[in-house]
């Protein structure tokens, strides 16, 4: 790994970098590298302990694993940076089942999915790196290449992924899904996974966007989702956080006008300094949707949905952008407007939704379900990265080697935007390529650091 690392940073002050890059070639592939794993003999280990309770410290590992054989149509990449997320988080606690399933089932499909089923699950579903190898059959990536990979890992043998991929029956997330994930020292791709690296950011900062941005993208912009116009008024949860927060960019990109719903004061400033106008923080305002663990309070709903129009001036939201799922659901209902869209993904507060029905049918609502992005959404998301239209919203960063620390805050909401992790890159602000593109962009890059 380190003869690989060398090559990469010496690339850093080349005069040119990329016939530095196509050096990495003609290295050696090592047998082994380090990931952070689950381990199988772990997977009750918190068994009869609340979700609010387990610790990825405590599941989350680093250690060395055999480097895989690369099959036809994948590619071997050197991970500079990765990024947490809440499918790591899930995976760390065996939530909602052991991620040890989907690895055998995926391996029982065919003789070159069989190595994914091991008794370690290298986890994670962002990274940034560089391309080491390409397997058979991978014609448009070359080792060198820099790339960013996005999480959707998809077979393509049925008739059903080809109008949309995200439909095929063998559609997984890489990482979570699938073994040989982003938090690692190398990581097993698709080729149609990679992505051009935007040359203005840094390894942590162009790993951060990925999952979350595709994810906001697909569920406001794309004809699969909520089809967001200019004008629409898109009330956001958790505004603040790794999905709200480029669900926040994208409103305000496209013309609409997000309302940012946070937990804080200090919440409801960064939705400021994104661009946002109209904020509600619901602590603040002792927003309570809940009586109790088995009744709503529509009270509460009512009163929220009166808040809404008096910030837009009357108007109800056009799209609800939904992820918290049990804690906000019955009342994204209730305040989308008749014939407006509620777009669902994640449910990080519980997955069984309640909400009332006549508030849906009645008014003409519809619910759309929406999980990450097929590859043209996905490579969208990553140009308005590219163009410096959207930025990421990496706060912090953490080594490999804390891991666990990481995934801790975010399990436990302490974190702002995405929490990044260095895998192979050795410190934070190596590999910008455009330094002229990236001053322009400096105060909407850092906007989140250190929150």
């Amino acid at each position: 790994m380190q003869e690989i690392l060398d090559v990469i940073m010496a690339a850093e002050t080349a005069a040119d970098p990329m016939a530095e890059l196509r050096r990495l070639a003609d290295v050696p592939i090592p047998s082994t590298y380090r990931g952070v794993v689950v381990r199988a003999e772990d997977a009750k280990m918190f068994d009869g302990v609340d979700s609010r309770d387990k610790d990825p410290r405590k599941s989350l590992h680093v250690q060395d694993v055999p480097t895989p054989e690369l099959g036809p149509g994948e590619a071997l990449i050197a991970v500079m940076a990765s990024a947490v997320n809440y499918n790591t988080v899930w995976t760390s606690i065996f939530e909602p089942v052991s991620t040890f399933k989907f690895l055998k089932k995926y391996a029982r499909s065919s003789d070159l999915a069989s190595k994914h089923d091991q008794p370690y699950h290298v986890v994670g579903s962002d990274a940034a790196g560089v391309v080491l190898r390409v397997g058979p059959g991978v014609t448009k990536w070359h080792p060198g290449d820099q790339v960013v990979a996005h999480c959707l890992s998809v077979e393509l043998e049925d008739a059903a992924g080809h109008d949309d991929t995200m439909l095929d029956p063998q559609q997984r997330i890489w990482g979570f899904e699938t073994n040989f994930g982003g938090l690692a020292e190398m990581a097993i791709v698709k080729s149609n996974q990679l992505m051009p690296k935007p040359d203005h950011l840094s390894w942590e900062e162009a790993a951060s966007p990925g999952l979350v941005n595709s994810t906001a993208y697909r569920q406001l912009v794309s004809h699969h989702g909520a089809q967001m116009k200019q004008g629409d008024i898109v009330l956001i949860w958790g505004a603040s956080g790794g999905l709200g927060s480029y669900a926040t960019q994208l409103a305000i990109n496209g013309g609409a006008t997000p309302v940012c719903v946070v937990s804080s004061p200090e919440k409801a400033e960064i939705c400021r300094k994104m661009g946002a106008e109209l904020v509600i923080d619901r602590v603040g305002e002792g927003f309570k949707f809940w009586k109790s663990d088995e009744e709503q309070d529509t009270d509460e709903w009512r009163r929220f949905g009166e808040r809404v129009r008096e910030l837009t001036g009357g108007e109800d939201p056009d799209i609800v952008f939904e992820h918290p799922g049990r804690e906000t659901f019955g009342v994204s209902v209730y305040v989308a407007k008749r014939g407006g869209t509620i777009v669902t993904c994640a449910s990080t507060s519980g997955f069984m939704h309640q909400y009332d029905n006549r508030y849906l049918w009645m008014n003409l609502k519809r619910i759309v379900g929406s999980h990450f992005a097929n590859y043209r959404e996905a490579w969208e998301a990553n140009r308005l990265i590219a163009r410096g239209a959207i930025h990421p919203t990496l706060s912090k960063a953490y080594p490999l080697t804390e891991t666990g620390q990481a995934a801790y805050e975010v399990h436990r909401n302490a974190h702002q935007g995405k929490v990044g992790v260095l895998c192979l890159a050795p410190q934070e602000g190596l590999g910008v390529r455009d330094a002229a593109k990236r001053a322009r962009h400096i105060d909407a890059i850092n906007r989140f650091r250190g929150i």
